[in-house]
Order: structure tokens, then sequence, then C-alpha cells
């Protein structure tokens, strides 16, 4: 995928009137955008206004004010964040775990699994000061990794197929990707999806290496490749969004 141009990168909004949103406003500038359009990104739970060329973006302020209770409507619909924090719950391929931050321990990961005699499993994440959260950010971002590389791997395999990358992301726009030149990338956000559906992910990107589209032959591909596959797709358009929450700072 092409690096955006500086036309469309996104430009912080600061305008007083708007201090009281509780989300971040973003102004993007669009050589083709014939108007003002203003949308509310429920995976990053900002505000985005789309100006045309020649706007000033003081513009941008003034529009999102004419739509403030349109805008406030929108953020009121998304799910609440759920940051990591200490005794939070959140889902680890698919199966629900608390988070413990601990003092380090000798002869213990950084981060590791408990299962306790009754409850919850438990990511247990050694901390020292404020670096928990990162510090499991990193752990998951490397579980995604994992699981993704051997089902990518096997998947390849499968169609006699080589990837040339594979990179994890924090993309909002897609679980996964597959460039022309046959790099894939994944969102680390799969591991905490069921296995599979993370399966599925892998599988479909795998299968662009050989049909660079949606097409038939494409899907007959995927189809043959996860059993599960309309599970899957289900499965995300149900639940996929609420992956998002998972992460956000307090």
């Amino acid at each position: 995928m092409p690096r955006p141009s500086d036309d469309h990168r996104a430009v912080s909004l600061d305008d007083p009137r708007l201090g009281d949103l509780g989300a971040p406003v973003e102004v993007r500038r669009h050589p083709k955008a014939r108007r003002l359009t203003l949308r509310v990104s429920r995976t990053r739970r900002a505000v985005i206004v789309t100006l045309p060329k020649q706007c000033d973006i003081g513009e941008a302020g003034s529009f999102v004010h004419r739509h403030i209770d349109w805008v406030r409507e929108r953020l009121g619909t998304l799910p609440e964040p759920v940051p990591f924090s200490h005794r939070q719950m959140m889902p680890l391929r698919g199966t629900p775990h608390r988070i413990i931050f601990i003092q380090p321990q000798r002869g213990k990961g950084v981060v590791h699994i408990h299962k306790p005699a009754r409850g919850y499993k438990e990511i247990r994440v050694a901390v020292e000061g404020d670096n928990g959260p990162p510090r499991l950010r990193s752990w998951l971002f490397k579980q995604a990794r994992k699981d993704l590389d051997a089902r990518v791997m096997f998947h390849a395999q499968r169609l006699g197929l080589r990837p040339k990358k594979l990179a994890i992301r924090d993309q909002t726009s897609r679980w996964g990707s597959c460039s022309s030149t046959g790099a894939l990338s994944f969102s680390w956000r799969l591991v905490m999806a069921p296995p599979f559906v993370l399966d599925y992910v892998a599988a479909h990107e795998v299968a662009h290496l050989r049909e660079m589209n949606h097409g038939l032959r494409f899907w007959a591909l995927v189809d043959g490749a996860v059993p599960r596959m309309d599970d899957a797709k289900t499965w995300l358009q149900i639940y996929g969004m609420d992956l998002h929450r998972y992460g956000v700072s307090e």
C-alpha cells in the first residue's frame, strides 16, 4: 500500500469549543474532496474531519461545532474502552483472562500465564513502575506473531507459496493485508480472537499470494483451507470491533 501524501495526513485540531467531547478531533485534507465531511472512527475513537484542499483549517472546528449533537450521539454509541490495568479482564485466544500486575519474580518471565485453582486464567505481568501496560502490549504482539507465523507457514506450504515478509501492526481498517510484493501484514489484536478466526485471516491473506482479488478462485482457496470460514467471517462481523476496545490508555 503506498504511503499517504502530506495532504492525507491527519492534523490534531485544538479548538476550545470541542474540549468536552472526550475524543480527539483530527483534520485531513483531500485534494479530491469537494466539501467538508465528518465521521467518527469506531476503532480509533476519534472524530475525523475531511477538508477540501482550499479550505482553511479553522473551518473544521466550526463545522464540527455545528454538528456537535450528531458527534456526541455517535460517540455515545461507542463501547467503553478497556485499558490494560490491574485485575482488568481481556480475551486471549478467545478465552477470558484477568490481567494481574505483580512484582518481578525469580525464575518467571516478564509475562506468563497462571491458572488459579479457581476462577479465570491470569496474564501475570512483572512490572516496574508504570511499565505494565507497554510490557503486556509487547508480549501480545509477540504472541500474535508466533500464532500467525505458524498458520501462515502452514497455509503457504499447503499451496506451495512463500510470503516475502510478515509484519504485525495495530492497523484499524483491516485485519490483514497482502501487498503486490508478497508482504503480509496482520493486526496484533487477532491474538485475542478464537484461534479459528486468526486461522481464517491467515489463510485469507496467504490465498492472496496466488489470487490478488476476491473472485471465485480466491474464495475456493480459502474455503479449502479453513473448514470454518463462514463462522470466522461471522465472528469478525459481530465481535471484531470489540477487540479495538482493549489496550487504550486510561
